[in-house]
């Protein structure tokens, strides 16, 4: 997917369609590591050692490659800036791209 460096929409704080500088972005943060129900939070509280039933933690068969899920793309994250107010909004959706160009 090929993306202009500038384009015309609407800025919801100028209220009229202005033109836009765009900006590739990450597509967010990743997972705290201690977060509930995390593997390394359960360690660390002492909950997958000792006698008895593991539980969640317990032996699981080894997943074969073709179960285990991968994706191969990533959604775009889109900024627009305001060349007028410059201030900067998302899109609403990000597309799923295999590649993604910034002409």
């Amino acid at each position: 997917m090929k993306i202009p460096k500038k384009t015309n929409r609407y800025c919801p704080f100028c209220r009229k369609k202005t033109e836009h500088k765009i900006k590739l972005v990450g597509t967010g943060a990743k997972r705290g590591t201690l977060k509930r129900g995390s593997l390394q939070r359960g360690r660390k509280r002492g909950l997958n050692r000792g006698k008895g039933n593991l539980g969640k933690w317990g032996s699981k068969p080894a997943v074969s490659k073709y179960k285990r899920k991968t994706k191969s793309t990533k959604k775009t994250n889109i900024m627009y800036t305001c060349q007028i107010c410059k201030k900067s909004h998302y899109q609403k959706k990000g597309k799923r791209t295999g590649k993604v160009l910034q002409e």
